[in-house]
């Protein structure tokens, strides 16, 4: 041990005989090197990471100050050479030492390392909690961020003169899949052949007058019909679409429409059937149409009063049927135990909700809903007009009025249970990216894949007569009149968007 280590044990040293000082042994002098070793670890502990104190108490033991007469002369035996000091040494109480001594007592030094260890534990401990604690603040937030969950409020109405300025009409012929036995003529030849058009007629004993849009079809030289095809000018994601129903295309032949799509990526984003009518057919379905993976094998009980179409004597590619009865709640369109693009389809079981026993009771109010964060879509019918639930009445009475607040924002959740309920979303069995930028569409098909291939089932005198579904259209028989759309609006609402806890 060098004369500048031995500083600190200088009263000892002075308390012993000098001559034994000169015969210490190397053992010895091992054993105080350690003890001188451990008296100065204990003195910098003392001093709570003070840098200024800790540089001192080093500087002095082993004289490395430069000029030692500067130093100050700290007896580190004593408190009160730290007195004031924010590195006065403290006891586990935390007490101001009252001397060096206790430092060298090893109980009390023990009782002074428990306590730095127990803060140090204590440090750590409220540091994970912390750390914790934001985590979960954050997990907070991210399930609270702001989504569409909150009232529905009116974004489109489509009633009255405008109601055409919502839509492009198609021109041409039909698609190749539908393969109707008609032509979709534009805008201005539908106004000019009055297949187009908004009538004001009376109401209410003729008090007051109200404005209905017609949408109808006109014979041709060549056979097929010119009919109309409107295509929506907005696209949606989410809503509750609202159609006001007086008339509907009905009878033999004819195959109307009002859904929704993407069709230049269908059937990628998918398709939404809402009304649609084939021959005489007297239920509406709501049908969905999508690529793999969106099954309706997970409905909850109690939700839907309607049940599945069905699909049975499919043709298979070993060329026998498949004469199993299946629900078609596959919305795939290339399921290979369903019909074609049959898609999955709820059906109503309530008769005269599409067709002419609908229009015998002046139609009636159909409803979509489509709610992807809630994680459904359902379907209502309501005819005739006096069925229809007080919260919708009021909704579509003050649907146009000028003020917003004055509107009655419509309550799904009052009304009757729906006839279609298809879970989509997180959590089902049908992602709901299945179903995207959508519009609007309205059309008037006749015959084709569907009402043709059917012709001979649906109205087996008439295709006797006539041969065929085509034959009859070109016939231009009186049932023509019956083939056209009278529609008071369609209204669409959107739920606000509010931060969610869900």
């Amino acid at each position: 041990m060098t004369e500048e280590k031995s500083r600190l044990l200088y009263q000892k040293i002075e308390s012993e005989d000098g001559n034994d000082s000169d015969k210490w042994d190397e053992n010895q002098a091992s054993d105080d090197e350690d003890k001188a070793a451990d008296d100065l670890s204990r003195l910098l502990l003392a001093c709570n990471n003070n840098k200024e104190i800790r540089k001192s108490v080093l500087l002095k033991s082993f004289h490395l100050d430069d000029d030692e007469d500067d130093m100050p002369q700290i007896d580190y035996r004593r408190q009160s050479s730290f007195a004031g000091s924010s590195c006065t040494p403290r006891n586990s109480s935390g007490m101001f030492m009252e001397s060096m001594e206790e430092l060298e007592d090893p109980v009390k030094m023990e009782r002074l390392t428990k306590f730095g260890f127990k803060a140090m534990v204590s440090v750590a401990v409220t540091g994970l909690l912390a750390i914790l604690a934001f985590l979960a603040l954050g997990k907070v937030f991210e399930s609270s961020r702001r989504q569409p969950v909150g009232p529905y409020v009116l974004v489109d109405k489509q009633e009255g003169k405008s109601f055409f300025s919502n839509y492009a009409f198609y021109s041409g012929s039909d698609s190749e899949g539908s393969n109707g036995y008609i032509n979709y003529v534009d805008k201005e030849k539908s106004f000019a052949q009055s297949i187009a058009n908004v009538t004001f007629e009376q109401i209410d004993g003729g008090t007051k007058t109200e404005p209905f849009i017609y949408m109808s079809t006109t014979p041709t030289a060549k056979g097929p019909r010119n009919s109309v095809r409107l295509e929506g000018l907005k696209r949606y994601n989410r809503g509750l679409f609202i159609i006001d129903v007086r008339h509907m295309p009905a009878g033999c032949g004819t195959w109307p429409a009002f859904w929704m799509s993407d069709e230049a990526n269908w059937p990628v984003n998918g398709e939404i059937d809402i009304i649609e009518g084939v021959n005489t057919q007297t239920k509406v379905k709501t049908a969905l149409h999508t690529t793999r993976v969106c099954q309706m094998d997970d409905v909850p009980l109690g939700v839907k009063t309607g049940v599945w179409d069905t699909a049975q004597g499919v043709p298979m590619q070993n060329g026998t049927l498949d004469m199993t009865r299946r629900a078609a709640n596959d919305c795939f369109v290339y399921n290979p135990h369903q019909w074609l693009n049959q898609g999955c389809v709820a059906m109503t079981s309530n008769e005269g909700t599409i067709g002419a026993p609908l229009n015998k009771k002046g139609g009636g109010v159909f409803v979509l809903e489509w709610d992807p964060v809630n994680r459904y879509m359902k379907s209502w019918v309501f005819t005739p007009h006096g069925a229809v639930p007080q919260n919708l009445k009021d909704t579509l009475k003050t649907a146009n009025n000028a003020l917003a607040s004055k509107r009655v924002a419509p309550d799904p959740s009052s009304w009757p249970l729906p006839y279609a309920y298809f879970p989509i979303g997180l959590g089902t069995n049908c992602p709901a990216s299945h179903f995207r930028n959508m519009r609007i569409i309205f059309n008037m098909a006749l015959c084709g894949s569907v009402a043709g291939n059917r012709f001979f089932l649906d109205c087996p005198e008439l295709n006797e007569k006539y041969g065929s579904c085509n034959n009859y259209i070109a016939a231009n028989t009186p049932e023509m009149d019956d083939i056209y759309w009278k529609i008071r609006g369609v209204y669409v609402y959107e739920r606000e968007w509010e931060r969610s806890w869900d």
